[in-house]
């Protein structure tokens, strides 16, 4: 059984779907395109979002815009290849505008979070295809249940957060608040992991269509785009600890 932690990758994402023939099967050199592809969309729109601030009202739709896009793939991946460059440049839009005002409040953290976010990446893809890093069942089971429960955690935040009901210790910037966004952190670099492991796994399977591709590119961002959020939200209360 193929199993990640990502949400949006489990084990009946690629039983779901069969290929044609031939050629017109998921290939590893063919998500990592299409992953550079969403990648470069994201930087894009962020960039414009960035350096133009009446985009800013773009920030709830692109939200919104991403959550749907996120359900539809969920129960139809092979619209993959139409929704999934449209994500990534609804993302970008997101990231540009949080990360412009972020840094008006705290100067330089967003290429301090940029950088993070990259290293951590290189050095997991780095640690996977050396071998370093290896995968078991148990560690899957256990990444899977941490990600579950963080989404859950998240969600409870939300709704309580909707009746007046403070929740300080995730938003503020005790120690508490702090260990909690390194553990959420820690969790979302290891399903880049899982991330790897399972795109490889399903690419070599020869099992998966064409259009997989762009779905296994979509979810390695969904990743990568939450531990961007992550690390940019602990360096937000380490520098708010200085003031």
């Amino acid at each position: 059984m193929i199993r990640s932690g990502n949400p949006v990758l489990n084990s009946k994402t690629f039983e779901i779907a069969h290929p044609m023939s031939g050629d017109q099967v998921m290939t590893l050199d063919g998500t990592v395109n299409k992953s550079l592809l969403s990648l470069a969309l994201v930087v894009g729109s962020a960039y414009w979002a960035w350096n133009d601030v009446t985009l800013m009202a773009m920030t709830i739709p692109g939200v919104i815009v991403t959550l749907v896009i996120a359900i539809a793939l969920a129960f139809k991946q092979s619209w993959a290849p139409y929704l999934a460059p449209v994500y990534a440049i609804a993302e970008g839009f997101i990231l540009g505008t949080i990360s412009r005002a972020t840094e008006f409040a705290y100067p330089g953290i967003v290429m301090q979070a940029v950088t993070i976010t990259f290293g951590v990446f290189a050095c997991l893809l780095v640690g996977y295809k050396s071998g370093w890093l290896r995968l078991s069942d148990a560690w899957r089971r256990g990444i899977f249940a941490a990600t579950a429960g963080i989404a859950l955690f998240y969600l409870i935040t939300f709704i309580v957060s909707l009746f007046g009901v403070s929740m300080n210790f995730m938003t503020g910037n005790s120690l508490l608040s702090i260990g909690i966004s390194v553990v959420v952190a820690a969790v979302a670099a290891m399903n880049l992991v899982l991330d790897f492991d399972f795109i490889q796994r399903a690419s070599e399977s020869r099992q998966a269509p064409k259009f997989m591709e762009w779905y296994g590119a979509f979810a390695l961002l969904v990743t990568l785009v939450w531990l961007y959020m992550e690390i940019l939200r602990l360096l937000m209360k380490l520098n708010s600890r200085r003031d």
